[in-house]
Formats: structure tokens, sequence, C-alpha cells
């Protein structure tokens, strides 16, 4: 009784330890899922043009023959079908195809022997494929498994010259030989298609990766995909982290993202915990910082500077009064990233230290004043890559010794926002201007994007868009063939130049 109230008691914290909230999430609809066949359809007739059959001969009585140099012609796939097949499967049908056929054929009849080649159709074919998702060792999307089934209901073949008539009476023997040889030969093509060239083109999905010198992202899959009747989703990990911490990750206590949209072809959401890692990483990186100092100072916020200090500086040796200002803007804390349905925003609490930098000597404080501002963030795609663009919205500074000191810095809050305007934003909107790619295919594009905020994540909503085929990408990166083992060389005088 007591060990079943103590399983009760940790009983959320388990389900919670295995449902990992996700940074990132994809979902594909039915809607992509139609334009991936499209592209899919184009991939699998050059898979099925590319169908090696083996050569055919045997006899019959006195009726000899010999099929070779087997080639595909001509495809036509008129009704196929790919759809979502729950629970991690995607499901690939072709209905009554033809497939037009030439080989070379050899025919001896008694004293009668001829050569050339047969025109041949196979006619009603029809193949089933299912595709099995799932989360392979790294976090990467793999088609784990594959099952196959091909038939065709019927071949024909058009013999002429001479002997048409006897070619006719005994094609029964070449056409069941020919038909059962091709009917063997789709399904390991299209598992080697599936298995091998497709999982080369989803080895191209970005898991984990550096986006800068500085910081990485993970975007390696915390589950297996999860697949409806009308839907594909994915759940990422989706955390940024610092190059020089890498086993280290932020926790995450952001809300999960929830996508009920099903209208464009695929929808990406991501949660503040996204964001934040992102900040954190920076933060831990030690480049949340900047330092102005001597000309790179505007030349009116010096001479406001230095009004609001005279009597410091007035204090000091007359050697001080003209030395150069040194203004050093730092990140005190991570900063924090807040999404609501009215906008994205980013908290940060800095300091700026202002001093003076005499030649030869050591620099002389001036003032340390925290900062507190709120930046508006408007968050978009180009292409693949997650850009975000910052503004400036609320700003406050405030001494960090006395309430006294904090009026007289009055006068400089509404200078210092616009250095921070005009000098500072273009730096960080510069940084984040190269963005971070989503985690899709090479040769997959976004069209159309549209950005929604909801409480605790936002999501972009798009079309999909093929720049690249999928032949060419595959192509790129398909496996290189294996060469055998050479077998070892003689024994001979070792060359010096390797000793």
């Amino acid at each position: 009784m007591a060990a079943s109230s103590l399983l009760l008691l940790f009983l959320p914290w388990l389900v919670a330890a295995l449902h990992s909230p996700p940074g990132c999430k994809i979902r594909i609809t039915s809607k992509g899922l139609d334009l991936v066949k499209q592209e899919g359809l184009r991939f699998v007739e050059q898979e099925l043009e590319n169908i090696t059959v083996s050569d055919l001969h045997g006899k019959e009585g006195q009726f000899h023959y010999n099929i070779s140099q087997v080639k595909v012609l001509d495809l036509q796939l008129p009704f196929s079908d790919l759809h979502f097949q729950p629970q991690q499967h995607l499901a690939f049908n072709i209905n009554n195809a033809s497939i037009s056929l030439r080989f070379r054929r050899q025919l001896l009849y008694w004293f009668f022997y001829d050569i050339g080649s047969i025109n041949a159709s196979a006619d009603g074919v029809q193949i089933h494929t299912v595709l099995q998702l799932s989360k392979d060792e790294n976090g990467r999307i793999k088609i784990s498994n594959m099952s196959c089934n091909a038939s065709i209901a019927r071949m024909h073949a058009g013999f002429s010259g001479t002997l048409r008539k006897v070619y006719e009476f005994l094609s029964t023997f070449i056409i069941t030989g020919m038909r059962y040889l091709l009917s063997q030969q789709i399904c390991p093509s299209l598992n080697h298609a599936g298995l091998v060239l497709l999982n080369s083109l989803l080895d191209t999905v970005p898991v984990r990766n550096y986006v800068d010198e500085h910081i990485g992202i993970d975007y390696s899959l915390l589950r297996d995909p999860v697949v409806s009747m009308d839907t594909l989703d994915l759940d990422f990990k989706g955390v940024f982290f610092y190059r020089g911490k890498e086993d280290q990750e932020l926790e995450n206590h952001a809300v999960e993202p929830v996508i009920k949209e099903t209208e464009r072809m695929v929808y990406v959401a991501f949660s503040e915990y996204f964001f934040d890692s992102a900040m954190h990483s920076y933060f831990q990186a030690g480049v949340l910082a900047i330092q102005l100092e001597g000309e790179k100072v505007p030349k009116d916020l010096e001479v406001l500077l230095r009004a609001t200090f005279f009597g410091t500086i007035f204090m000091l040796s007359p050697g001080m009064v003209d030395a150069p200002l040194r203004l050093v803007l730092q990140v005190s804390a991570p900063p924090r990233c807040v999404i609501k349905p009215s906008g994205t925003s980013v908290s940060v609490s800095a300091f700026l230290n202002i001093s003076l930098v005499p030649l030869g000597r050591p620099p002389v404080p001036l003032s340390s004043m925290a900062m507190e501002s709120k930046l508006s963030a408007k968050v978009f795609l180009h292409g693949k890559a997650l850009r975000v663009l910052l503004d400036l919205r609320r700003f406050r500074i405030y001494s960090k010794q006395s309430a006294l000191e904090s009026l007289a810095l009055f006068s400089l809050q509404a200078p210092l926002k616009t250095l921070l305007q005009l000098t500072i934003m273009p730096i960080i909107n510069e940084r984040t201007k190269k963005g971070v790619q989503i985690p899709l295919p090479e040769g997959m594009d976004f069209t159309r994007e549209v950005v929604t905020n909801h409480a605790g994540f936002l999501t972009v909503g798009a079309d999909l868009h093929f720049s690249k085929g999928l032949r060419e990408v595959i192509e790129k990166y398909r496996p290189a063939p294996t060469v055998p083992a050479s077998p070892p060389p003689e024994a001979s005088t070792p060359d010096p130049l390797q000793l």
C-alpha cells in the first residue's frame, strides 16, 4: 500500500521527465504531403526506369530463347497516392501503372535462328509501399523500415518477322518469365530508394550545428514522429548552447507549443525557451557587451556627459580634463523573451560604466549606472533562415549608488536611448541578420510565410517550395559505392621513404 502511494506521488514527475517540452515543433499537413508526392513521384519514375532485369534464357522442346539487355523505355503512373498512416507511417500506392520495355532476343527454332529486339509492355502494375518513420540514435528522422508489394496483371510482347506466328505461339514462356523477373525487381529498387537514397536526403536536416563562433543549436528529435490521418508532428529539442560548454543546457520551463492549424503546408512553432536559450548562450560566451572610447563616442553625447560630470572632472587633476571618455555597456543577466498574442518582446538588464582614460594611466570612474530596456522583436523567415529584427521601445537608467544621483542622471536618459538606437541596435541586428536554419532537408524552402503569436510561443505557417529536385540533392549526397578490397601485394623491398 505504501509503495502504491509512493508511486502515485512520483507519477506526475515521471510523466514530465519522459515528455520534455520541445523548444521547436514542426507540423507537415496533407497539403504539404501533396507537394512532396509530386516531387517524389518523379523520383520514383526515375528509379523504376533504372531497373536492372537479369537475362532470361531457356528451352522448350526445339525452341531455344535468350533474352538480354532489358531496358525500360517509358512509365505511365496515372494513379498514385501518398498519405499519412497512424502512428508513424507514410503509405505510398501506385495503381494501374504501365511499363514499356525493350529487350534483345536470340531465338532458335529447329534450323531457324533469329536475333533482334522486342518491345513489350507490362500493364496493371500495382505497387503498395509503407514507410515507417522514427528517430535514430542521433536524434534525426529516418525511414527505419519499409514494406513493399508489387504485382503485374498483364504483359504483352510484339513480335515481327517471318516467324511471327511461331513466336507468338511460343511467347508464353518468354512473357511469363519476364513478368516474374520484372515484378521481382520493383520492390528491391524502391527499398534501396527509400532506405538508402531518401535517408541520405534526410541526413541533410541539421541536427546539431554551430551557428557562429560563439554558439550552436541542437535540433535533435525528442521522440519518434507522431502521425495522424492529416498531419505529421516532429518535436525538436530546439535549444542553443555555448560552444565553450556544449554539454550544459538551459532548463526548459516554457510552455509547450501547440499547433492546431492545418490550412498551410507546414507550421513551425518556437517557444520562449528557444529564444531564451540563444540569449543565455550568448551571455555565457561574454559577447553581450560593447565598449566605446575616444572618437567612437558621439560628439553630442560626449559634450553632455562632460557637462553632467563636470563637478567630478573639475575635482580631478588638470591633466584629466581633456582625457578621452570610455563607455562600457554590458548585459548583467541573460535577457528574457516574452511572447504574447500582442507581440514578442525581450527584456534586458545591463550596466553602463563611464570613465576617463588618460594616456598611460589607469581609468578614472565617473559613474556606474544600471539600465533596463525592453526591445520589440519581429520574427520572420528568409528562405529557411529564422531571423529576428529588434527595436528599442522602453529604456530607463538609474544610479546604483543613490536616488539623488538617479535624479541627476535623468537628463542622460534620452541621449543614451538615442545612442542605443543609432549605435548599438544596428550592431545587434547585424549579428541576427544571418539567422538560424530551420530543420528542413536541403532543396526545400518556405514561401508565403505568416507569423502568429500565442501565449508563450509563436508559429510560422508557410507553404513549401522545392528549390532543388530530390534527384539533384540525392545525387549530391549519394553514398559512394563500396570498392572491394584488393589482394595484398607481393612481398618486395620496402621503399626507404616509407620506413
